[in-house]
């Protein structure tokens, strides 16, 4: 059973319209996982907004939905009190939790529709949304999901997706800079290859697709240090080293116009092209689509 991805918001931190940013779009965090008739939404930035009104143009029948959130920073949720088929009876959404019994992401959702920050309460939402575990078996609709904890102010989590073969990883929100083994060596030698702790390399080990942060041009990221995101040079050795098929560049600095992500991806693959690397980069934006076949297909 093949995957279909699609982009709804690449953005980080705030949503960022207007002609800078009309190529990779200024919508924040929200991607769409397809396996089957199963619908899997990562993250609920002001993409999801979007997602939810394609939702309803491709089918009147009842919607189900799960939904992993990789933390609950603002530009992570900011798009749930907008998406309609939330408000819709006969439509369910499960919200799953990171850790077994943990109800913090639901109870974050609806705390953000108290009347304070927003005139419509959760309870008035028609359909159904549940607090969910990640089954410990079986997965979801037989989407295996693993779970790996990184370093981000408050704590974020990446996520891993396979069936029949097939694999996406899902890394946002991560300054995995911090965890590098060389890290003096590579902060002083930019061509230096960087060197991720082994559990990391074992989490998107063979991945399909790696969506991966990629916020910071090297000479960024003196200034940016402690804020949660990393180098995307970074991002390009942490590929090659788990042997990624296809590395997406995301999570793109609001400060950054089109031309910039555009710099930023011709970068990354210069890299990978120095180092003998058969690694496939594009940078995420609005409405980019993949297909990732299991190994039946392919």
């Amino acid at each position: 059973m093949s995957f279909f991805v699609r982009f709804w918001g690449t953005r980080g931190s705030i949503p960022t319209p207007g002609r800078r940013t009309r190529l990779y779009g200024g919508n924040t965090s929200c991607v769409e996982i397809q396996s089957g008739e199963s619908l899997i939404i990562l993250d609920g930035g002001t993409g999801l907004r979007e997602l939810g009104q394609d939702l309803l143009r491709r089918s009147q029948d009842p919607i189900v939905g799960h939904m992993l959130f990789s933390h609950s920073h603002w530009d992570h949720i900011q798009g749930f009190p907008f998406f309609t088929p939330a408000y819709m009876p006969g439509n369910t959404f499960f919200v799953y939790s990171h850790e077994r019994g943990d109800r913090r992401m639901f109870e974050l959702l609806s705390g953000q529709m108290r009347s304070e920050y927003f005139p419509v309460n959760f309870a008035d939402l028609g359909a159904n949304v549940v607090a969910a575990d990640i089954p410990a078996k079986g997965g979801i609709d037989g989407v295996t999901v693993g779970v790996l904890k990184q370093e981000h102010p408050g704590g974020s989590y990446a996520f891993s997706l396979e069936k029949d073969g097939a694999r996406i990883v899902y890394a946002t929100d991560t300054e995995y800079d911090l965890v590098l083994l060389n890290r003096e060596e590579s902060l002083e030698d930019f061509s230096v290859r960087r060197k991720m702790p082994q559990e990391y390399i074992d989490f998107v080990q063979g991945a399909d697709l790696l969506i991966a942060d990629s916020q910071y041009f090297d000479e960024e990221y003196p200034e940016k240090e402690g804020w949660g995101h990393p180098r995307a040079l970074t991002a390009v050795d942490w590929a090659i080293a788990a042997n990624v098929k296809h590395l997406v560049l995301f999570h793109h600095d609001p400060m950054h116009s089109d031309q910039e992500v555009e710099r930023k991806v011709a970068l990354c693959r210069a890299r990978a092209e120095a180092f003998g690397a058969d690694l496939v980069i594009s940078g995420a934006r609005e409405g980019l689509e993949f297909k990732v076949n299991s190994k039946a297909e392919a």
